[in-house]
């Protein structure tokens, strides 16, 4: 009886929990369009998501790209197929490998930290002050960490593309000693502009989902400063899993609407 008490009340925090987020996240998408719109606290949460996360997305995209060509390169080799590697390293990059690790690495920087902003002012209770002084808080918090999000991640995976790109080419060209011609000539061939749009979809997507879990577990945070601490940990967490869950269907979806564009 004890166990099953226990689950029950598992499973009823968890619907709590799916219906708090949904109603946040109707919140946000209606003041996201209602005045005042507070283009000073979206230019500086656009700062923060992407100017100050571009050395992390630098050093990570060109690792990505400079590991995956070399092992690329030694799974083509077998097979004398080693002028393949530009195309398949940049088709992944751009579909694949740069929204889901780009997202993931700014979940882990910014995602924690939004979590731990509003968790501190919710424990201190600056977001009961906002109310007081009727200022809705979601508009006010929540809603500019979103869009700065949405609008940056875009950004970012694109220098995560190129940069990816360019420690391939630095492996294949320079150490492998793969014809520069047939490498980049590989890329125009076979990465199309729909492949580009797929993965900057996704990493919109992605930014949405971090920034409001993010919000999410900081802005209803308890505990003090244990109950903040957790809330940054499970936003990680929770956030992280989802971009990988959502990602599947994304790309379900995309490949439906591929197959169904190819044939028709």
């Amino acid at each position: 009886m004890k166990e099953r008490g226990q689950i029950n009340r598992i499973i009823g925090r968890t619907v709590e929990n799916i219906g708090l987020f949904g109603l946040m996240m109707a919140d946000v998408l209606r003041w996201a369009f209602r005045r005042p719109f507070r283009l000073r606290l979206l230019l500086q949460q656009m700062e923060f998501v992407g100017n100050q996360s571009l050395s992390i997305i630098l050093l990570t995209g060109f690792f990505t790209g400079a590991v995956f060509a070399l092992q690329t390169i030694l799974g083509l080799r077998m097979f004398n197929a080693q002028s393949m590697v530009g195309s398949m390293v940049a088709l992944s990059l751009t579909r694949e490998l740069a929204p889901v690790l780009c997202c993931l690495m700014v979940t882990g920087r910014c995602g924690s930290a939004m979590a731990a902003e509003i968790g501190t002012m919710r424990v201190t209770e600056q977001v009961d002050a906002l109310t007081a002084m009727a200022v809705n808080p979601i508009h006010y918090l929540v809603v500019p960490r979103v869009l700065a999000a949405v609008l940056m991640m875009p950004v970012l995976v694109m220098v995560f593309n190129i940069i990816g790109i360019s420690g391939s080419y630095l492996v294949a060209v320079l150490m492998e000693g793969i014809d520069k011609g047939i490498f980049m000539d590989n890329i125009r061939w076979f990465v199309d502009p729909m492949d580009i749009y797929i993965g900057l979809s996704k990493s919109m997507v992605f930014a949405f989902v971090m920034s409001m879990v993010g919000c999410f577990k900081g802005y209803y945070t308890l505990g003090g400063a244990r109950g903040v601490g957790r809330s940054t940990t499970q936003a990680v967490v929770t956030a992280s899993v989802m971009i990988l869950v959502v990602d599947y269907f994304l790309t379900q979806l995309f490949m439906t609407l591929f197959e169904q564009k190819v044939w028709s």
